[in-house]
């Protein structure tokens, strides 16, 4: 019997690590993963103006403010993919080993050029892939599941596979072949019991609220409109000419998902045992095309005057509006002619009733409210409303529970007080804490089934805290600390002993 096969092993095992969290697709998939109640662990990096708890703290601030009720947090792992061990301490090191069952991977750079292998898109698409599945055998996790792309495929013209990879195909830039060689990567490991592969198509913003936290690809065509339309002269009519040749018949097929459909799809198939060792496409139903995004933005703006002069001829303009477009979005020229059929025969078997909604002219308008209420990426995320960070209390609450609960007897027997601590909300976490004759230990994550978890929100334990400071500083009695703490400690301990007996 090895690791895997041997259920004493694997007890501690519960928890997913999500890479990649705090980019677009990454925060809509921490979203969905939480609510579905998973226990999940995020791996973040600092930056100069953020800790990572504060990234993501003001993600999932952002979330609760549009859900109207509070998540729970994940276990925050403080680290990048393109270090070794991922750039954990020891500690944390010990941790994921000791925790980790399912690993999703998906921290990525859209950058299509790089010089050298130290450069992105090659070092954190490539590298840090290579570092992620080494680190995944360190800590014998199970099940892996990679966010590739569509465009691994490269320069296809016949329909594409989803278990298609090496074709001997063309790549348009650096980005696809990092991509096509990381997926390679993950396709050859065999430390997994299963390995799982998402390929989205072109991501665009969230299909109700227009939200984006990345300007690239439509957006940035949008952006450019939104800009350049308005400094347009208006004919008799008060329409904004746009004398624009587009070297494009107009109808040709373009694969795009919104952000929140390619989440959601992922989160319902990493929860989905059965559904684990394939690769999916996650790309539309129905194709949008250039000439409907135009139409829709005639309307939008009010504006005409873009002509489709056919495939095969230079992006060159003969205006300075033509000249601005096609010198700004050049970077995408090699997609615009060329969009392959992609089967997506796994994800109808398995998500087929997560049906992708098409992108038609509400959606479009909702992107362009959005990133002009957004100044297209200039508005800065609000600033995290923290009033207490509560991992930095878990030592009181660790010796208020044993000073409220003493030794904890179930049927006459002693025993370790030992329970989780699951705070939802602003500062909140998840820890488990042992006490035992004034001697504690505080471990990140929830403990398994067999321990009582003693949930609450942000407020109620700011609450039992301020009550705490205010009986410290009245009766000057240490162990005035415990009085608050009586009721929600003895109230999960009683379920606790009632399903022991």
């Amino acid at each position: 019997m090895n690791r895997h096969q041997d259920p004493r092993y694997r007890t501690n095992k519960r928890y997913t690590l999500l890479t990649g969290a705090t980019g677009l697709v990454g925060r809509y998939l921490m979203r969905d993963l939480l609510l579905k109640g998973h226990q999940l662990a995020v791996l973040v990096r600092p930056t100069k103006q953020e800790l990572a708890r504060e990234r993501i703290e003001t993600i999932l601030q952002m979330w609760e403010e549009e859900l109207g009720h509070r998540l729970p947090r994940p276990v925050l792992l403080t680290g990048d993919v393109t270090q070794a061990n991922l750039g954990l301490s020891p500690k944390q090191f010990r941790w994921a080993k000791n925790y980790l069952d399912q690993m999703i991977h998906g921290a990525a750079v859209l950058k299509f050029s790089g010089a050298t292998p130290d450069d992105d898109p090659w070092k954190t698409n490539l590298g840090g892939t290579a570092n992620v599945l080494d680190f995944s055998r360190l800590c014998d996790i199970s099940h892996f599941h990679y966010i590739s792309t569509a465009y691994v495929c490269g320069k296809r013209d016949a329909t594409v596979y989803e278990d298609d990879l090496d074709v001997n195909q063309e790549f348009r830039n650096d980005y696809e072949i990092s991509k096509f060689q990381a997926e390679q990567m993950v396709r050859e490991s065999d430390c997994f019991k299963t390995k799982t592969v998402y390929r989205p198509a072109v991501i665009v913003g969230d299909s109700k609220t227009g939200y984006t936290s990345t300007y690239h690809g439509l957006f940035l065509y949008l952006r450019l409109m939104a800009m350049l339309i308005p400094e347009q002269s208006r004919n008799a009519e008060g329409v904004f000419e746009t004398p624009i040749s587009i070297p494009l018949e107009g109808d040709e097929p373009r694969n795009v998902v919104p952000v929140d459909w390619v989440a959601k799809t992922i989160c319902h198939l990493v929860c989905t045992p059965e559904a684990h060792g394939r690769t999916y496409h996650l790309v539309p139903d129905k194709c949008t095309t250039a000439r409907e995004v135009i139409e829709y933005c005639y309307e939008y703006f009010h504006s005409s005057g873009v002509k489709f002069c056919g495939r095969g001829k230079e992006r060159t303009g003969d205006n300075e509006l033509a000249q601005q477009l096609f010198e700004n979005t050049s970077i995408y020229a090699s997609y615009e002619t060329s969009d392959p059929h992609f089967d997506k025969s796994n994800v109808n078997k398995f998500a087929g009733h997560l049906v992708c909604p098409p992108l038609d002219k509400d959606m479009v308008f909702q992107f362009i409210d959005f990133g002009k209420e957004n100044r297209w990426g200039k508005v800065k995320p609000k600033t995290p409303k923290v009033a207490r960070w509560i991992e930095t209390h878990l030592t009181e609450i660790a010796l208020a529970a044993q000073k409220t609960m003493g030794v904890l007897r179930i049927n006459g027997v002693n025993r370790l007080l030992k329970f989780g601590l699951d705070i939802h909300g602003p500062g909140g976490g998840q820890w488990q804490l042992a006490v035992n004759d004034g001697k504690f230990e505080v471990t990140p994550g929830l403990p398994d089934d067999s321990s009582p978890i003693l949930k609450l929100s942000d407020i109620q334990i700011n609450d039992l805290l301020l009550r705490n400071d205010e009986s410290e500083v009245t009766h000057k009695d240490a162990s005035a600390v415990s009085i608050d703490w009586a009721a929600p400690l003895e109230s999960v301990m009683a379920k606790k002993s009632e399903s022991d007996s």
